[in-house]
C-alpha cells in the first residue's frame, strides 16, 4: 500500500503517467499489428518510445517515496539550528543525496525520451520527403493498411513529442512538496539548504573542485547554501518563484532609486583624478580569462592566451613568482602587460587562492611614489563562496585600533562587516604586513620593509584598490592598515556593502566607493534581497493592470486569518503598531526611514495560495461597513476603483500584523564603506541596442560624479543595465569622460579670467 495520499501527488505527475501509459498500450498495438510483416529495424522507434515509457513509470514510484522520506527527515527533526546533531544533519544529507540520485536518473530518462522522440521524428520524416519502398518504412506499412491504424499513429507522434516536452517543464518531482511543508517556514528553509547545499557542491565538483562532493560536516557552502535557504522563505507563504518574478518585473517598470538632491554635492577633483589613476591596476588584477571575456567575446581565448605569455615561455626566469601562479608564470605576465610595467615593479602576490583568500598584487611605483596593493575581485568559484559568507561577523579591537586611536570611533564599542569579506581581509593583512614581532608570518612584513624607516619606498603613497569583491576586501584592509600608515588612501570600485553605519562614516577619509549608475554589487546585502522580495510581492499586489479577481484572493488569504490574530493583540500588542511604519515605508519607498527597520518575514501561519476559494461562503457574515471586509469582498463595487482600491489596500496592509523572523535579527544593515561617489550617466537618447550597452558605453553620453549620501544604496534597483553597469571599463569610461570635461571646464574658467 503506498504511504502518501493521491492529494499529495502533483497534477502534472499524474497527467504525464497516464500518458506515459497510453504511449505503452499503443506502442504494444502497433508493435503487434505490424508483427509480422515488418522487421525488427522498422519497429525499432517504437520500441524505444516503449522502454523509455516504462522506464519513467517505474522511476515515479521510487522517486515519490524518496520524496516521502525526504520530507519526513525534514520535518521530524528538530527546527531549532541548535538542536540538529551531527547524526541528523548527516541523516538528512543521505536522505537528500538518495532523492538527488533519483531526479538524476529521472533527468537521464527525460533526455532519452527528447532523443527518442527525436528518432521517431527523423523516420517521419524520411517517410514523407525521401522514395522508400513501402517494406522499409513501419509508418507506411501502418497507413496504407487502414483507417484507424492511420489515426493512431498521428496520435502517437503527437503524444510522444508532447509528453516530452511536458515533462522537461514539469520537472521529476512526483509529489507536492507542500502537502508535507504545507506554511511551516522553518521546513522550507532546511529544505531549500540542503537542495542549495547539494547543488553548490556538484557545481564545484563540476568545475573541477571534488574534495566538496565529499564533506558531510558543516563548511563554507554549508554556510552559504543555509543563507539561500533563508532568502527564499517566501515559499512558505504560499508564493511562487513565478510570483516573485513577476513583482520584480513591476519593480523595474515602476520604481527607481530615491535621490538625496539636498545632500548630494559634485564629488571633488582630487578623488576623481586618484580614481582614474588607480582603476586600470584594480582592473588588471583580473588575470583569468574573465576579464577577456567581457573585453572581446568573439576571440577572449586567444586575446587571453596572448595575455598569458604563453607563446613565449621563455621569458618565464624574468617574471617574479607569484604563490599559485602556472609554470610559465602567466598570471604574473598579464597583470604587468595590462598595465604596461617593467617585471621588478611587482614585489609579491597571490593568484590561485582557498577560500576566503583574496587574489592579490603588490607594486611599487617610483613614478607616482606610490605602493599599490591590487585586490582581485570575483573570479573562481572559491570568490563566490566568499561573496556567499554575507552574514555579519563581529570585528576585533585589532581590526580598528588605527580608527580607536585617531578617536574615530569610541574604544569598547562593538562593530561588525561582511563575514566572508572580514576573513578575507585578515588573511591578506597577514600575508602582506602580518606582525613582524611574530615568527611564524614568514611572509609578513613586506609593507614595513618597503615604507619603513630607510626603507626603499619611505614616504610613498599607499594606495589600495579592488572592484567588487576585491573592492570590499580593499576597504576592510585598509581599515586593519590604518594608523600604521598615515598616507593611505582606498579606492573601492562597486564594492559589496561590507560595514555597519559607524565604521563607513568613519573611514571616509581615507576610503572612496564609487558606484556606476545602478549596478547591482553596491546594493547587494541580506537585508536589501530580503526587502525586494517584499517589495516584489507588494508591487504584485498593487499593480493596477493586475487582475482584480487575483488581488481580492490575495487579500482575502491574508485576511482569512486576521481576526485569529487580532484575537491576540492583548497577548502582543505591538505587532499592530509596528505595521503601519513598515507599510508606509513600502508604499513610498522612503529609504531614510528603512535605515533601521528589520527584514520581515511572511506569515507562516496560512497559505497564501492554497485553497483560494476559502472563505467566498463566510461573505455574508462580513460586515459591508468595514473596509477590510470591503476589500475582501469580490462583489463590492467602488464608485472610485482608482483611489478607493489604493485606500482600501493601504488600510488592509496597515491591518496586517508584523511580525520578526527570529533569525532575521542577524541580517543587520551593511553599508558602502567611506565616502561615496555615485557615477551618473545622462543619456541624450534611451533608446541604445542592448548589443552596444554591454561594450564601451555610448560616446554622445554624459557622466556627472556626486559624493551621494550612502543610504540611498540600501535597496536593489531592478533596471535592465543593473549587471552590465557592473562591467569595470564602463566605470573607468565614465570616469575618464568626468575628469576630462572638468579640465576643460577648468581652462576654460582660465581663459576666461584672463580676457
Amino acid at each position: 500500500m503506498l504511504n502518501f495520499h493521491i492529494n499529495q501527488v502533483r497534477r502534472s505527475a499524474i497527467f504525464l503517467g497516464i500518458c506515459n501509459l497510453l504511449l505503452i498500450i499503443i506502442s504494444l498495438i502497433l508493435i503487434i499489428a505490424a508483427y509480422p510483416d515488418c522487421v525488427f529495424p522498422d519497429v525499432f522507434p517504437f520500441i524505444i518510445i516503449l522502454i523509455i515509457s516504462c522506464l519513467r513509470l517505474a522511476s515515479m514510484i521510487p522517486i515519490a517515496f524518496a520524496q516521502r522520506a525526504t520530507a519526513l527527515t525534514i520535518i521530524n527533526s528538530p527546527t531549532e539550528a541548535r538542536a540538529v546533531g551531527t547524526l541528523i544533519r548527516r541523516h538528512q544529507r543521505i536522505r537528500y543525496q538518495k532523492w538527488i540520485l533519483w531526479t538524476r536518473i529521472a533527468l537521464v530518462i527525460t533526455v532519452l525520451q527528447f532523443l527518442g522522440a527525436s528518432y521517431l521524428l527523423i523516420n517521419v520524416s524520411n517517410f514523407f520527403f525521401k522514395d522508400r519502398a513501402p517494406n522499409d518504412c513501419i509508418i507506411e506499412l501502418l497507413t496504407i493498411n487502414s483507417a484507424w491504424l492511420h489515426s493512431m499513429v498521428v496520435v502517437y507522434i503527437i503524444m510522444a513529442c508532447f509528453v516530452t516536452l511536458v515533462q522537461c517543464f514539469s520537472g521529476s518531482d512526483v509529489l507536492r512538496w507542500r502537502s508535507f511543508y504545507t506554511n511551516e517556514n522553518k521546513a522550507w528553509k532546511h529544505h531549500y539548504r540542503e537542495v542549495f547545499d547539494h547543488g553548490i557542491r556538484e557545481a564545484l565538483c563540476c568545475l573541477g573542485r571534488v574534495r566538496y562532493l565529499s564533506v558531510m560536516d558543516e563548511d563554507e557552502v554549508f554556510s552559504v547554501a543555509q543563507l539561500l535557504g533563508d532568502l527564499v522563505s517566501y515559499r512558505a507563504s504560499g508564493k511562487g518563484h513565478l510570483e516573485l518574478l513577476a513583482g520584480l518585473a513591476l519593480l523595474r517598470r515602476e520604481r527607481s532609486m530615491s535621490k538625496f538632491e539636498e545632500e548630494i554635492v559634485e564629488a571633488p577633483k582630487e578623488l576623481i583624478q586618484g580614481a582614474v589613476d588607480f582603476h586600470l591596476f584594480a582592473e588588471a588584477a583580473y588575470t583569468g580569462p574573465l576579464l577577456d571575456v567581457g573585453r572581446n567575446p568573439i576571440i577572449f581565448l586567444c586575446a587571453w592566451l596572448y595575455r598569458q605569455g604563453v607563446l613565449a615561455p621563455w621569458t618565464r626566469r624574468s617574471l617574479p613568482k607569484l604563490k599559485g601562479d602556472n609554470w610559465w608564470r602567466g598570471h604574473a605576465r598579464a597583470f604587468l602587460r595590462y598595465i604596461n610595467l617593467p617585471a621588478d615593479s611587482l614585489r609579491q602576490g597571490r593568484v590561485c587562492q582557498a577560500r576566503c583568500e583574496a587574489a592579490y598584487f603588490v607594486v611599487v611605483l617610483h613614478l607616482l611614489k606610490s605602493v599599490v596593493i591590487c585586490v582581485r575581485g570575483t573570479e573562481t568559484p572559491e570568490d563566490l563562496l566568499t561573496d556567499g559568507l554575507s552574514r555579519e561577523c563581529m570585528l576585533d579591537a585589532e581590526d580598528l585600533e588605527g580608527l580607536i586611536y585617531d578617536n574615530l570611533i569610541p574604544p569598547g564599542s562593538s562593530h561588525y562587516g561582511h563575514a566572508g569579506i572580514v576573513e578575507a581581509a585578515r588573511d591578506l593583512y597577514e600575508q602582506i604586513d602580518g606582525n613582524p614581532e611574530k615568527k611564524e608570518f614568514q611572509e609578513g612584513g613586506l609593507l614595513a620593509s618597503l615604507l619603513g624607516a630607510g626603507c626603499e619606498c619611505e614616504g610613498y603613497n599607499l594606495c589600495v584598490v579592488g572592484h567588487s569583491l576585491g573592492g570590499a576586501i580593499a576597504a576592510m584592509l585598509g581599515l586593519k592598515l590604518y594608523g600604521r600608515y598615515s598616507r593611505l588612501h582606498v579606492y573601492s570600485y562597486g564594492p559589496l556593502p561590507c560595514v555597519d553605519l559607524v565604521l563607513a562614516n568613519a573611514c571616509s577619509g581615507f576610503v572612496t566607493s564609487l558606484v556606476y549608475d545602478n549596478e547591482f554589487s553596491s546594493r547587494l546585502s541580506v537585508a536589501s534581497i530580503m526587502r525586494l522580495q517584499t517589495d516584489a510581492m507588494l508591487a504584485l499586489s498593487n499593480d493596477a493592470d493586475a487582475d482584480s479577481a487575483i488581488i481580492q484572493k490575495l487579500a482575502r488569504r491574508f485576511l482569512s486569518v486576521s481576526t485569529y490574530l487580532w484575537s491576540k493583540e492583548e497577548e502582543s500588542p505591538a505587532s499592530a503598531s509596528s505595521s503601519s511604519p513598515f507599510i508606509r515605508e513600502n508604499m513610498h519607498y522612503n529609504h531614510s526611514e528603512r535605515m533601521h527597520e528589520s527584514v520581515r518575514e511572511p506569515l507562516k501561519d496560512f497559505n497564501l495560495w492554497y485553497d483560494m476559494e476559502m472563505g467566498d461562503s463566510s461573505n455574508a457574515d462580513h460586515d459591508g461597513n468595514d473596509p477590510l471586509n470591503r476589500l475582501s469582498n469580490p462583489y463590492y463595487q467602488s464608485s472610485d476603483d482608482g483611489d478607493s482600491r489604493d485606500n482600501l489596500l493601504l488600510q488592509f496592509m496597515e491591518a496586517m500584523p508584523s511580525r520578526k523572523e527570529e533569525s532575521s535579527e542577524n541580517f543587520r544593515e551593511l553599508f558602502l564603506p567611506g565616502t561615496v561617489i555615485h557615477i551618473v550617466p545622462k543619456k541624450k537618447s534611451d533608446d541604445i541596442p542592448l548589443y552596444k550597452r554591454w561594450a564601451t558605453p555610448d560616446a554622445q553620453c554624459e557622466y556627472v560624479a556626486y559624493v551621494a549620501n550612502r543610504e540611498a544604496f540600501m535597496d536593489m534597483v531592478v533596471s535592465p543595465s543593473m549587471f552590465i553597469d557592473h562591467l569595470p571599463w564602463r566605470c573607468s569610461y565614465a570616469l575618464k569622460k568626468i575628469l576630462e570635461r572638468r579640465n576643460l571646464q577648468h581652462n576654460l574658467d582660465n581663459e576666461s579670467l584672463r580676457l
